[in-house]
C-alpha cells in the first residue's frame, strides 16, 4: 500500500520535512517513489505539488495523519482534519504529575499512622534473619556443586 507521508530532514533542532510517496512497509528515511513537496515548521514555509498529490491519491495512495492535516490546511485535500497520535514524551509527563499529587495525600495521613511504623520496624528484622539462612544454604550448595564439577573433570582426565 502506498503512503503519502512526511520524512524528517535537517540538523538537530532544525528539522524540516519532505512530503514523499513511499511503500508503507519501507523505513521512514528509506526509499520513496516521488518527492511531492516540503514543510518547514520553523518558518511555516511549505510547498506542495498539488497535481502530483492528487494523481497519487487517485492511484490509491493513503495520506498519513500529519500529511493529511497539512494538505487540508493547504487546501489540496478536502475534508476534516484527523486526530494525530500523542507523542510518548507528553504521556511520560502526565504520570509524573500524578505522582506529585499522591505524596500530598500521604502527608495528611502520616500523623494518624505514627504508631504503626514502630511495629513495622520490628517485623523487617525477623524477615532479615529468615532471608540470611537461605543465603548460607545457597553458598553451601554452590560449594558442593563446584566440588562435584571438579570431581567430574578429574574423572574425565583420568580416562
Amino acid at each position: 500500500m502506498l503512503k503519502i507521508r512526511l520524512t524528517r530532514r535537517g540538523k538537530k533542532n532544525k528539522a524540516f520535512f519532505r512530503l514523499v510517496v513511499a511503500e508503507h512497509s519501507m523505513p521512514v528515511k528509506g526509499r520513496f517513489f516521488e518527492y511531492l513537496g516540503f514543510f518547514n515548521p520553523h518558518t511555516k514555509e511549505r510547498s506542495f505539488d498539488a497535481e502530483r498529490i492528487k494523481h497519487w491519491i487517485a492511484k490509491g495512495a493513503q495520506c498519513s495523519d500529519s500529511a493529511h492535516n497539512l494538505l487540508v490546511k493547504a487546501g489540496i485535500v478536502k475534508g476534516p482534519k484527523r486526530a494525530v497520535k500523542i507523542r510518548k514524551k507528553s504521556e511520560e509527563k502526565k504520570p509524573t504529575e500524578a505522582v506529585e499529587e499522591k505524596p500530598e495525600k500521604k502527608e495528611t495521613e502520616k500523623p494518624a499512622e505514627e504508631k504503626k511504623p514502630e511495629n513495622k520496624k520490628e517485623e523487617p528484622v525477623e524477615k532479615e534473619k529468615k532471608s540470611e539462612a537461605p543465603k548460607e544454604e545457597r553458598v553451601e550448595e554452590k560449594k558442593k556443586s563446584k566440588e562435584d564439577k571438579v570431581d567430574s573433570e578429574e574423572k574425565k582426565e583420568s580416562k
